[in-house]
């Protein structure tokens, strides 16, 4: 299993360390470095930064998001990374959700499934060089009638494939991507239901394209928070205005995929009541309302002998590249963090 890290959204007042925790990350041999986006930073400058200030940590988007950009210019983006950094650019996407695709950038969330699939084949055949032309329900390349021509782009990227994630929750999205894409990158994954909840989806996407999950990156992001296995408790309440954020305020009422997951992970009580407190205006109540098992299940808390013993029950649920958001007030706590990750991972006799 490789570790990740995730460098989360520009603008969340680390900035500063953001780069030191890339290059350290860099030197321990960590796999990939990911960078977020929203409606604030956006993921593709982050990226260039840290490839530029790097040396063999790939880097990668999680994600670009699909209503913020044509199928083209996400091709386009791809291909400079990639010959940029020489070779070590993942691309990932994602559809965002309602409220930021709606609220932000004025795109209509509708049919997000049958929009992701078109998009992936376009980039895809965008990255290719081939002359790019498409007919579609969402796209149509060129435009009939008009001077448009299929043209192919001009950047040579470093590789043949650059390896494409989509970031999926629901089941549907789940099986569509493993039908169509290289990785899947997920968020908050319990390993003791990730068979349920992930694996057994992406299992029937790879069937229905002819696969198997050989080869397929199964990539979840998780908190890491280094300390005494008798603090774990108080390492866990460190994450609940995290959770509850997601549980409770993410999308809207009817479409929060978070709150829709921690139901199908066995919390359908206290996920209504997450988000019933959290968009009533009571934050501090939705955090309260956490259980502390789902914050533990799906976070890696306490000393390297803790986090090793998750990271094999990761490792066995699937997991094939486990991404850490490592916490801490300082820098120092940052990078001690990384490290704890490597140590874990050799511990756990899975380096």
């Amino acid at each position: 299993m490789q570790l990740g890290i995730n460098l989360g959204y520009w603008g969340a007042g680390m900035d500063g360390d953001n780069l030191a925790v890339a290059q350290e990350a860099d030197r321990l041999g960590y796999a990939v470095c990911w960078a977020a986006e929203a409606y604030g930073s956006d993921a593709a400058t982050v990226l260039s930064w840290v490839a530029a200030k790097t040396e063999r940590i790939d880097v990668g988007s999680a994600i670009f998001q699909i209503p913020a950009r044509q199928p083209a210019m996400t091709a386009m983006t791809a291909a400079t990374l990639d010959s940029l950094s020489g070779g070590r650019f993942r691309l990932g996407l994602g559809v965002s959700g309602p409220q930021v695709s709606e609220g932000w950038y004025g795109v209509k969330f509708d049919k997000p499934l049958s929009r992701t699939r078109e998009y992936v084949e376009i980039v895809r055949k965008a990255m290719s060089r081939e002359r790019l032309s498409h007919d579609g329900e969402h796209w149509t390349l060129p435009l009939p009638g008009g001077p448009g021509k299929p043209i192919k782009l001009t950047v040579h990227p470093t590789r043949e494939h650059i390896p494409l994630y989509i970031a999926a929750i629901g089941p549907k999205n789940l099986e569509q991507t493993g039908e169509i894409a290289d990785g899947a990158l997920l968020i908050f994954p319990s390993a003791e239901h990730l068979e349920d909840t992930a694996i057994k989806y992406l299992r029937a996407g790879r069937e229905k394209a002819g696969k198997t999950l050989d080869g397929f990156d199964v990539c979840p992001t998780v908190p890491l928070a280094l300390g005494d296995d008798k603090d774990v408790t108080a390492l866990a309440d460190t994450f609940r205005p995290y959770t509850a954020l997601y549980v409770g305020g993410m999308g809207s009422r009817k479409q929060n995929f978070y709150n829709q997951l921690a139901q199908r992970m066995g919390y359908e009580k206290e996920a209504a009541e997450i988000q019933d407190k959290y968009l009533s205006g009571d934050k501090q109540g939705a955090a309260a309302a956490v259980p502390h098992d789902l914050i533990d299940s799906t976070t890696l808390l306490g000393s390297v002998d803790r986090i090793a013993d998750r990271m094999k029950a990761y490792a066995a649920a699937g997991v094939t590249s486990l991404t850490l958001a490592p916490a801490g007030f300082t820098l120092d706590e940052r990078l001690a963090s990384l490290r704890a990750g490597t140590e874990a991972l050799e511990r756990a006799g899975l380096a």
